[in-house]
Formats: structure tokens, sequence, C-alpha cells
């Protein structure tokens, strides 16, 4: 099971991506085991030393009764310290954004794949646009 961020590719140059645990709760691991989870509109923060995923929506467990977790609750990251300083020096100085690219199971934990991006403008989405309006017509011909 993998869920994708299809936008962050469209709205973001990805620089740089690096694969990270993340602190879950045992329903929020079946939810995302049934792909009932998304990462649209979800980023990534620093604080404290310590990286945060804010507004991942995973849905509630349908078994879960009253250990059922809150949908859109901040995540932990899993990172070593020197990754996390790394990253936020990056974001601090040079001005890019971290934004979670996928969602996927790696030997039974579910790992985020974190991407250091920088925003596109409108002329470099429109000209994503054209490329995949190309590679469709390449590929029906």
């Amino acid at each position: 099971m993998e869920i994708k961020n299809k936008k962050a590719y469209f709205d973001y140059f990805v620089l740089k991506e690096i694969e990270a645990g993340i602190v879950l709760t045992g329903t929020e691991i079946k939810s995302i085991r049934k792909g009932s989870a998304s990462l649209s509109d979800t980023y990534i923060r620093i604080k404290n030393n310590e990286a945060y995923l804010l507004n991942m929506y995973i849905a509630k467990y349908e078994e879960g009764n009253r250990f059922n977790h809150d949908e859109r609750r901040t995540r932990k990251l899993l990172l070593h310290k020197n990754e996390i300083n790394r990253l936020y020096d990056e974001v601090r100085l040079n001005g890019v954004t971290l934004v979670p690219l996928k969602l996927y199971f790696k030997e039974n934990k579910v790992k985020v794949l974190v991407g250091l991006c920088r925003g596109k403008k409108l002329y470099d989405k429109r000209e994503t646009i054209k490329k995949r309006d190309l590679a469709r017509e390449n590929r029906s011909i």
C-alpha cells in the first residue's frame, strides 16, 4: 500500500528526498493498511529540534471503539538529530519547504518520503502541463 502526494510534484521542484519513520498508534496503522489516508495539504514543521507532520488525514478505524485516534492530529517524524539540523538549516537559509511526498510500508513499518522542495512559479507549472500532454500524445500514437 502506497499513498502519494501527487499535488506536491506539480507545485514543487523536489531537490532532495529523505526517508523518515513516523510515530503512529495501532488504529492509525490499520487505517493506513486499508488505504484510508491522504497527504494532500500536509506539511512538515521543525520545532524544538524535532520534526512534525501536520494536517495529515488518517480516517478513523471502524473497529477502533474508544481507542480510536484524532484524524488530523500532529504526528512526530523519526529522524536523526543531524538530519533534522541539516533540514532546518536548509529551510531557514535557502527558503525551501519540507513536503511529504509518499507514505508506504517498509518491512511492516510505515515510512514517509520527505521532499526538500522549492516552489514552482506559474510558468513552471504550465511547462509541466505541456510536457505531460506531449507524453500522453506520444503514448497514444
